[in-house]
C-alpha cells in the first residue's frame, strides 16, 4: 500500500526554479502551497496553485500560513540576493534567529541552517529541490557531446579545490579559472555578474572554466547552487570554454535545454569527483 505523502510548502525566490518544481510536484500527485518572497519570487499567479506573497523576514507569518494550509514538506528554493540587515525588516520570529548569529552572519550558510532549524521545531520536515526532482542534481564525467581538453581538465580541478576553500570560509560558491590564472570569485554579486566581471582581466590563449561547488559545510536540503542556459550563455559571452559542476552537490535546471545550449556554443559541461578528481581517460 503507497503511503500518500504530505502537502508541500514552497519558499519560492527568483528565477526558473520554483514553477518546475510545482510542476514535478503536481505531477507526482503532490499538493503545493507557495510563499512567493517579497521581491524576489515574481508572478506566482502563473504557478497554478494556491500562493502567499510575504517578505523575507516575516518569519512568523510564514510559518503561520504553512500551518494554516496543512503543509507537512518545506522546500525551499530559487534566487534570494543576501540581504543587508536594514532590508530584511525582522518580525519577532526572524529577530529571534538574528539574535542567536549576530548581525555579521546575516545571510549566510549560518543563517540557513537555522532557519531550517525553525521550520523543523515547528514539526516540518525540510526537504530537498532535488528530492522533488531527481534530476536536477549534476553526475560525475562529461554531461554532453563535447569533452574538456586537458588544460580545461585542469583548470576545473584547480577551480573546485578553490571553491573549496571559498566555501569553507562561507562566502561564495564558485569560480572561473584560466589557465591555472583564477579570474572570478563568486561573493555576494552571484554567478552571472562574476562570469561578466571575469570577462575583463581573461588572458590570450584558450578560455576558461567556470566552476560551481557547494560549500563542503553545506546542508544539501538548504541554497545548492544551480546553473541554467543563462548561465551557459553568459558563459559563452566571456569567452569561456565550459563549466565544472560537483558532482552531487550542484544542480541543473532544466538538463536537456542546458547541454543543448552547450553544445551549441561548443562548451562543455562536466560534473567533477568531490574529491577534485575526474574520470576522463587519457
Amino acid at each position: 500500500m503507497t503511503v500518500q505523502q504530505g502537502k508541500i510548502g514552497l519558499i519560492a525566490g527568483g528565477g526558473d526554479l520554483p514553477a518546475r518544481l510545482v510542476d514535478a510536484a503536481k505531477a507526482s500527485g503532490r499538493a503545493v502551497f507557495v510563499i512567493a518572497l517579497q521581491g524576489y519570487c515574481t508572478a506566482p499567479e502563473t504557478f497554478g496553485v494556491p500562493y502567499q506573497t510575504i517578505r523575507l523576514g516575516a518569519v512568523a507569518k510564514i510559518l503561520h500560513h504553512l500551518k494554516v494550509q496543512g503543509c507537512t514538506d518545506v522546500v525551499l528554493a530559487g534566487k534570494v540576493q543576501r540581504p543587508s540587515f536594514g532590508s530584511i525588516r525582522p518580525d519577532w520570529r526572524g529577530a529571534k534567529i538574528l539574535l542567536k548569529i549576530g548581525i555579521r552572519s546575516l545571510g549566510d550558510d549560518g543563517l540557513l541552517r537555522l532557519l531550517a532549524r525553525e521550520f523543523e521545531q515547528d514539526g516540518f520536515k525540510l526537504t530537498g529541490a532535488h528530492e522533488i526532482m531527481t534530476d536536477l542534481v549534476a553526475s560525475e564525467g562529461v554531461l554532453g557531446k563535447i569533452s574538456p581538453d586537458d588544460q580545461a581538465w585542469a583548470d576545473a580541478r584547480h577551480g573546485l579545490a578553490v571553491a573549496r576553500i571559498l566555501g569553507q570560509a562561507d562566502v561564495g560558491q564558485g569560480c572561473i579559472v584560466q589557465q591555472g590564472l583564477v579570474l572570478g570569485l563568486e561573493a555576494i554579486e552571484g554567478t552571472d555578474e562574476m562570469i561578466r566581471r571575469s570577462a575583463l582581466y581573461a588572458r590570450p590563449g584558450v578560455g576558461g572554466v567556470l566552476v560551481k561547488a557547494s560549500k563542503p559545510q553545506q546542508d544539501k536540503r538548504l541554497d545548492l547552487p544551480a546553473i541554467g542556459v543563462t548561465t551557459v550563455e553568459e558563459a559563452h559571452k566571456a569567452g569561456l570554454r565550459g563549466i565544472a559542476l560537483l558532482a552531487g552537490g550542484t544542480m541543473i535546471i532544466d538538463r536537456e535545454a542546458v547541454l543543448a545550449r552547450a553544445e551549441e556554443l561548443g562548451m562543455f559541461v562536466v560534473g567533477l569527483k568531490p574529491t577534485g578528481g575526474d574520470d576522463h581517460e587519457k
